[in-house]
């Protein structure tokens, strides 16, 4: 779709398109009352200066709309709306060892129970082996840096999403 055509989207439907780039509630609302734009830089910088307006709770709101890398059957069955990006955005995980797959669930597991949230990391253009050694040298941070890392990722990973959004 092109800008224009998410321009003219009813305010309703638009939330559902931007929900697919970002979770977050509190944000789907605050970017789409934004519409218009006149050009899709400007789209992009207000969801950002939007998402960091955010609250803790809306991140972690945003961060339960992804899968836990490699989990390929949450990608499936519980993101159905947004797998097809997912699955692209975590493309290499298909190919990784079973050794890099089971560590990466031991990995996430550990993550989760010392953050309360999964691991967030913009899996672009990132191997399997690249993102387990993410999420274990962001498993010792303070709880008060990682979630402000963690947002910094979803933040890319909204950027790559609303540009799939305006290609498609």
């Amino acid at each position: 779709m092109t800008l224009s055509d998410l321009n003219n989207l009813p305010a309703p439907t638009r939330a559902e398109e931007l929900r697919r780039c970002c979770g977050s509630s509190a944000w789907v609302e605050a970017t789409n009352q934004q519409f218009p734009f006149a050009d899709a830089d400007v789209l992009y910088q207000i969801a950002t200066q939007a998402w960091n307006r955010l609250s803790e709770a809306d991140w972690r709101e945003a961060f339960t709309h992804h899968p836990k890398i490699g989990d390929v059957g949450a990608l499936r069955e519980k993101f159905a709306s947004t797998s097809t990006w997912a699955e692209g955005e975590q493309g290499a995980v298909q190919q990784a060892s079973e050794e890099t797959l089971q560590a990466l669930a031991a990995g996430n597991a550990a993550y989760e129970q010392r953050f309360g949230y999964i691991f967030i990391v913009c899996a672009t253009g990132k191997s399997a082996a690249e993102m387990l050694a993410l999420l274990q040298a962001r498993l010792p941070n303070p709880p008060e840096k990682e979630i402000h890392v963690a947002a910094a990722e979803q933040d890319k990973i909204t950027r790559i999403r609303l540009e799939k959004l305006l290609a498609a």
